[in-house]
């Protein structure tokens, strides 16, 4: 079992969703960790660099748009068996300048919120995803073994 206490992440990242309209802007990863998945845009911390300011980077780098009144939504503590651990913050903005367009890293994809593909995404998204949707904070946490979900836990702080 992992002691979460003392548990420290190999890497730090983030993920910025941009919800209008019912409808919620994703990516398809072309590169990188987690390459042919669907996610939000995202990805590293960089080092002095602050989990929103690197969410709003690494948005603009994915999709060449800037997330307009992006709030920290969400913890997510991600521990892998070989030995790949990862911190997440979480950031849901609701309008943005530019427009989305594909880019070396990502196509993006306008989905509607009730048709979400969970199946094409990681495994611990149907269980966190929802909640940020609603208007929740949460802090979660999961231990995967590769791509498969062993083992979860969440915490709803509240609207």
């Amino acid at each position: 079992m992992i002691d979460w206490a003392t548990w420290q992440p190999r890497q730090r990242a983030n993920l910025c969703f941009i919800v209008r309209e019912e409808m919620i802007l994703l990516i398809r990863k072309k590169r990188g960790f987690g390459v042919g998945k669907i996610n939000g845009p995202g990805g590293k911390v960089d080092p002095g660099e602050t989990p929103l300011a690197s969410a709003l980077r690494e948005t603009f780098e994915e999709l060449g748009i800037k997330p307009l009144g992006a709030e920290q939504r969400g913890e997510l503590h991600f521990q892998f068996r070989d030995g790949y651990s990862l911190y997440c913050t979480v950031f849901l903005a609701h309008d943005f300048t530019g427009e989305p367009r594909e880019t070396d890293e990502a196509v993006p994809l306008w989905t509607p919120l009730d048709a979400i593909p969970y199946d094409e995404m990681w495994a611990d998204d149907r269980h966190w995803l929802p909640l940020l949707l609603r208007g929740a904070h949460f802090r979660a946490w999961f231990e995967f073994d590769g791509e498969r979900l062993l083992r979860r836990k969440i915490v709803v702080r509240g609207r």
